[in-house]
């Protein structure tokens, strides 16, 4: 009994997680983004360290929208539940670190043939057993297990970031369009209202002989086809409320937005990029990435903990008696104790199939973080691109929009003298209304631009706001179990 209590004891000193020690493959990162270079953006502005990154757009409809995707967005709460699972299997894992005990009371009247010892009498047992068992784990089998549950948990952490950033980046991307979609509708009603006024200068003339009916039938042409593009405008903009509903955890007949009342006022704020290297801390999808590539790692130490025998402990102490009376006296006590070690000597490969596939999956998982860090880089140096580009072409179309707005004020003008033909107008009026829409689409594009940018860059989250080892709390910026019971 010495001999194995001190066989126990050596195993559980000598006791090792086996298999690698996770560190983190390097990712070839650059030392500046190459799009930010020589670039000044008009509008650079951060959000405040206590304010969300949509703050920027100084919209408070937007605002109270945004708020409103953590609480009601049923994608969200799906990722969110899918965390909160995770949580709980690494609860189940760390199990494994204790012993389990049971109690089997048991009562058995039994009656054995006559010619059997006892002669066929009736006979009763009594017992009350608590019985005990723990796989040590010498090997760290049960660690390794809980680390990559630990890691898996916080990759499912990670990926409710990522799906409430993606969320709200649509939102504000749907919103701003909306709202272009709203300046447009006021400038087709403004150029309806030249057109209308246009139209009856050229009947007046046409009655008094001036202009040929080919005019008035060309300003009436003219009329129609920009009320026409005003009502195709209706589709896409119920469209754009009915998502914004959907993101916001509303039936779309519940929810509406009211058209904006004045000319739009929205400027385009260009959140600064900061240096490639801190954008691995900052993109919840490269974090999601990280921290599922140390799952794998992990799990070839539960691999390779197979190669290993196994010991466990068991141990059985109770009462049994022939009468119930006698059980709990103390000749009727019962107990057992030893250690059972298991191996496995032959298993036609299968414990190396499955640390090769585990190393494999590991390999999986280091290239699909490279790939995640290239495509965040990507998708940085994209709208960089995009918001310099788009910057400069707003310049040049504002200034064709200008030059467009002053042709048009000096063809009218000539018009009524009588000293150009009515196409010419229709001519000059068609290329300032074209030049305006486009003036309207280049600043939808970099407001979405912009807010992609927002998005690659993360937002405001750092991956320091991961919950740690310990799981013992939700992930920021989402409310407690509590609050979420009313799906339940």
């Amino acid at each position: 009994m010495r001999r194995a209590g001190a066989f126990l004891l050596a195993m559980l000193v000598g006791a090792c997680s086996v298999g690698p020690d996770y560190q983190r493959p390097p990712a070839e990162t650059p030392a500046a983004y190459k799009e930010n270079a020589g670039w000044k953006p008009a509008e650079p502005k951060a959000a405040a360290s206590s304010q969300p990154w949509w703050s920027i757009y100084d919209d408070p409809v937007l605002d109270g929208l945004e708020r409103q995707v953590t609480v009601s967005n049923q994608n969200l709460k799906a990722v969110e539940a899918a965390y909160r699972q995770a949580v709980a299997i690494v609860a189940e894992n760390r199990a494994g670190y204790f012993p389990s005990l049971g109690i089997d009371p048991a009562m058995t009247r039994s009656k054995p043939s006559t010619g059997s010892f006892g002669g066929g009498r009736i006979r009763n047992d009594f017992s009350l057993p608590v019985d005990a068992s723990w796989v040590i784990d010498v090997w760290g089998q049960v660690r390794r297990t809980v680390e990559s549950a630990t890691a898996t948990a916080q990759a499912d952490a990670a990926q409710l970031a990522a799906a409430r950033l993606s969320a709200e980046s649509t939102l504000a991307q749907d919103y701003l369009q909306l709202r272009i979609n709203d300046a447009q509708r006021q400038l087709l009603e403004a150029t309806v209202a030249a057109y209308t006024r246009q139209l009856r200068i050229t009947r007046n003339k046409y009655v008094a002989g001036n202009a040929a009916k080919s005019d008035m039938a060309q300003a009436q042409a003219t009329l129609e086809n920009a009320r026409s593009q005003m009502v195709a405008l209706g589709v896409a903009r119920a469209q754009l409320e009915h998502a914004i509903a959907v993101l916001v955890g509303k039936p779309p007949a519940a929810f509406a937005l009211t058209p904006i009342p004045a000319p739009l006022a929205l400027q385009v704020p260009v959140v600064p990029a900061g240096v490639p290297s801190t954008l691995l801390e900052r993109n919840p999808t490269v974090a999601q990435a990280e921290r599922q590539m140390a799952a794998a790692n992990a799990q070839i130490g539960v691999a390779v903990a197979g190669y290993f025998p196994t010991l466990t402990l068991t141990g059985s102490y109770g009462v049994a008696s022939t009468m119930l009376d006698t059980l709990l006296h103390a000749s009727s006590v019962t107990w057992s104790f030893g250690p059972q070690i298991a191996a496995n000597v032959f298993n036609g490969g299968l414990t190396t199939a499955k640390v090769a596939a585990a190393r494999a999956a590991y390999d999986e998982a280091v290239a699909n973080y490279r790939q995640a860090v290239l495509t965040s880089f990507q998708g940085v140096e994209d709208n960089l691109a995009a918001l310099k580009v788009l910057q400069d072409q707003a310049k040049v179309q504002d200034a064709a929009v200008a030059a467009a707005s002053e042709a048009e004020r000096l063809i009218l003008n000539q018009y009524r003298a009588g000293t150009v033909d009515y196409t010419s107008v229709v001519t000059v009026e068609t290329t300032a209304l074209g030049d305006r829409q486009t003036a309207l689409n280049v600043l939808q594009s970099r407001l979405n631009a912009s807010v992609l940018l927002v998005e690659n860059l993360g937002g405001g989250w750092r991956a320091a706001e991961l919950p740690d080892r310990s799981l013992a709390v939700p992930p920021p910026g989402f409310p407690p179990e509590a609050e979420t019971k009313e799906s339940r």
